[in-house]
């Protein structure tokens, strides 16, 4: 099989989605590399790793799409690369496909069928391919948040540790999965006080006993997110429904008694976000205000990192890429629930319910 690796063009986007490892295991499996020039740079790895690993180096994107069997990506096609969809293509990358209609009518049209890195589902539950992403964000999302409460950038004025005799900042985190645990580990490492909310009582009990009760835990009603958000210094929306579109848990006007300045930051807008004020930004321009709320919803967040990012993403989408690579589409997904699962277009067909549900639109079950 040829797979093809493209250069990122999204909004300050310099992951890449294979590296000079993973090159080399698939030509010992016998398959073709072409890589985009200077796919890598950005995360610090020159083409010269690339060509020495076996891969070849393609000048022109066009070419890297059209001679590829398989495209593998970090983000989703931009409107630009559009016009390299066709028949016969499996692309394989984060698809995020709930709030973004033009691209699946374009992949329905085209007849392309795309693996979504994030409707990757083990049989224990897990999402391997979107938990090491979820992890970066949510270290990020209180690095972030702690950046835009400086005065200087907009926010309160607040650092987000205190000081002696300075109570320190009051972090609320809605939902209690990989970005929200992970949130909470940097936001209590860095001296906040930190309030989970999550609608699953179990995993409350989890991350009591995880943090040993340094945070507070609560459950999940509009009244309780409504007054945790009157106290909160950083908000930090971590909710997921795989392949669907993120509940609006914050409304707009919990948001507007929340104080001047607070910071919120939205990682699920990769989803269409769960606040009702999100709206998907970017690294170039990254904040707006509603109702005097900072508000960061920049939906590549983890680019931002991108050598971290890059070999934490490889080291756990390569493994089902090269199944992919070595069986193809209809034999790796014949053969596995997880991959079959993260097939969100076929042939021309819908098949992932929770981008149908929040498209409402019809689908076939593969």
């Amino acid at each position: 099989m040829i797979i093809g690796v493209p250069k990122e063009i999204k909004d300050h986007e310099a992951r890449v989605a294979l590296v000079p490892g993973g090159v080399i295991a698939l030509k010992e499996h016998g398959h073709d590399v072409l890589v985009e020039a200077s796919a890598g740079v950005g995360s610090s790895i020159p083409d010269e790793e690339y060509h020495h690993a076996g891969a070849t180096i393609i000048s022109r994107a066009a070419e890297v799409w059209a001679k590829s069997d398989l495209i593998v990506k970090v983000k989703e096609p931009q409107a630009s690369e559009f016009v390299y969809l066709r028949p016969g293509l499996t692309l394989f990358t984060y698809l995020h496909l709930a709030p973004l209609l033009d691209l699946t009518n374009r992949l329905l049209e085209t007849k392309t069928s795309g693996v979504a890195y994030e409707t990757i589902r083990e049989a224990d539950g897990s999402l391997p391919l979107l938990t090491p992403m979820s992890e970066v964000a949510g270290r990020m999302a209180v690095q972030i948040g702690a950046q835009y409460l400086e005065a200087q950038n907009g926010g309160r004025g607040i650092l987000l540790s205190g000081v002696p005799g300075v109570a320190p900042a009051n972090v609320t985190i809605i939902g209690g999965g990989v970005v929200g645990t992970n949130a909470a580990k940097i936001a209590l490492g860095m001296g906040a006080t930190v309030t989970i909310i999550d609608k699953s009582l179990p995993r409350l009990r989890e991350l009591d006993d995880i943090f040993n009760g340094q945070l507070i835990t609560l459950a999940s009603d509009p009244w309780t997110i409504g007054k945790s958000l009157k106290h909160a210094d950083l908000l930090i929306g971590a909710v997921l429904i795989p392949g669907a579109a993120a509940p609006k848990l914050v409304k707009r006007s919990m948001i507007a008694k929340m104080k001047r300045g607070a910071v919120a930051v939205d990682v699920a807008i990769d989803q269409g976000g769960c606040f009702e004020t999100s709206h998907a930004t970017t690294h170039t321009d990254p904040i707006y205000f509603v109702d005097n709320v900072l508000h960061y919803c920049v939906s590549n967040m983890p680019a931002a990192v991108p050598h971290t990012s890059t070999f934490g993403l490889t080291n756990a989408t390569f493994p089902y890429l090269l199944e992919l690579a070595n069986k193809g589409l209809e034999r790796a997904m014949g053969e596995r629930k997880s991959i079959r699962g993260g097939v969100n277009t076929y042939h021309g067909e819908l098949t992932h319910a929770g981008v149908a549900e929040s498209q409402g639109r019809s689908w076939k079950e593969l």
